[in-house]
């Protein structure tokens, strides 16, 4: 699964980033709107994580853009933006959900998990194959009764 993160924090991007690489996902990310824009407009991400308050072009003109030009990526607006006419703003220009910063990065994590559940990506968080199970949430491998240890690299 392909997720862009658009986060001009450099560090907090850099920790986003890692993370969920970490969990498995392959991450993309820019450090302004305009660049931000530029990728998701040219590449089809299952997810996008959105700051607000970006240089060069703002967390919901970027949305507004990508929606107009009719992009279904699923976006979740992470931002330090926490009136609630703020969440209504973000979620009314076309976000599928909002967190606030700070967080706690299980709780991104499974926001992603769930907005890609309902984009029909992830059914069940157990892959079979054959006799071959992997279970995403969990990290762990089974071929037949024979457990199976993978570093985190192997398993993404």
């Amino acid at each position: 699964m392909k997720i862009l993160v658009i986060e001009d924090d450099i560090s907090l991007q850099n920790i986003i980033t890692k993370r969920l690489h970490a969990e498995g996902f392959e991450v993309d990310s820019c450090l302004d709107g305009q660049e931000g824009y530029d990728y998701a407009d040219g590449i089809d991400y299952d997810c996008i994580v959105l700051d607000l308050m970006l240089p060069k072009l703002n967390g919901i003109e970027v949305m507004k853009k990508l929606r107009a030009k009719g992009n279904k990526s699923n976006i979740l607006i992470l931002t330090a933006k926490d009136s609630i006419e703020d969440r209504v703003r973000g979620l009314n220009a076309g976000a599928d959900d909002y967190l606030v910063k700070p967080f706690a990065f299980d709780e991104l994590l499974a926001r992603i998990r769930v907005l890609m559940r309902r984009q029909g990506e992830i059914k069940d968080n157990i892959l079979i194959l054959e006799d071959l199970k992997m279970n995403v949430d969990e990290h762990w491998v089974t071929r037949g009764e024979k457990n199976i240890l993978l570093t985190s690299k192997e398993l993404s």
